[in-house]
């Protein structure tokens, strides 16, 4: 199967179009177009996600299997459940949504995905990603410290459906803080899976697991034609979907 080149005013071509195994892509579906909020919206609606390196074109993605957390098989280990119990427990900790957005994802940037050299958030794709937030699509859950952004993560939200995108730390476990922090907020929405896209043993560590793509697109369809989350404000009481101080 030859690889669909698109122009900006070009509908990108189903998932199940990607280049399949045995390919030197496999996963891939299109190349070229602009990133821009409306072809987001168009490609995660479709299970397809940008992900390129500086010099190459814009290159949209649907791998088979597609790497997926079920928020109620979410798994935290012993260690991080104490790290969470202190977190709470402090006065100078909190959780907040989109206070600071665009630090985030600068943040993010700068942190290589794992097993990767360099990063995928090229400056075209965070100022869409930017804009994106700027319509409602995209929040970032932030851990902070005594005041400081210790650490964070970025997601898509459409319907009942939740993107994972990208995560840093600047402290221990700062992500993982607000990899729960997400987690908790999405079983209070009534939020089944969150997308991982990728297989990698630090997701496969809290629980995440593959599905075939054909599994996730009908979960994706149903997910999607839902209601909105009107509000992802974050509260404490949220804290309590982890049952953290259960024995």
């Amino acid at each position: 199967m030859a690889l669909s080149w698109i122009a900006d005013d070009t509908p990108l071509p189903p998932a199940s179009s990607a280049l399949g195994p045995g390919s030197e892509a496999p996963g891939l579906v299109a190349a070229g177009g602009r990133v821009t909020p409306a072809r987001l919206d168009e490609a995660y609606r479709k299970g397809i996600f940008p992900w390129y390196s500086p010099g190459q074109p814009p290159l949209w993605w649907s791998p088979d299997p597609r790497m997926v957390l079920p928020t109620a098989g979410f798994r935290v280990s012993h260690s991080l459940r104490k790290t969470l119990r202190r977190f709470v427990r402090d006065p100078a900790c909190e959780i907040r949504v989109d206070h600071d957005f665009e630090r985030v994802i600068r943040a993010c940037a700068e942190t290589p995905r794992e097993g990767q050299d360099g990063t995928w958030i090229v400056p075209a794709v965070r100022q869409a990603y930017i804009a994106w937030h700027r319509l409602g699509r995209v929040h970032s859950v932030e851990t902070w410290i005594e005041g400081e952004l210790a650490g964070g993560l970025y997601f898509v939200g459409l319907g009942r459906m939740v993107f994972g995108e990208s995560m840093f730390a600047h402290r221990r476990d700062a992500s993982k803080i607000a990899l729960a922090a997400l987690v908790a907020a999405c079983r209070t929405h009534g939020i089944a899976l969150v997308d991982c896209q990728q297989n990698t043993p630090h997701l496969a560590s809290f629980g995440a697991r593959e599905m075939p793509r054909a599994d996730f697109e009908r979960h994706l369809a149903l997910s999607t034609g839902g209601p909105e989350v009107a509000d992802w404000t974050y509260d404490s009481r949220m804290w309590e979907q982890l049952a953290l101080f259960e024995t």
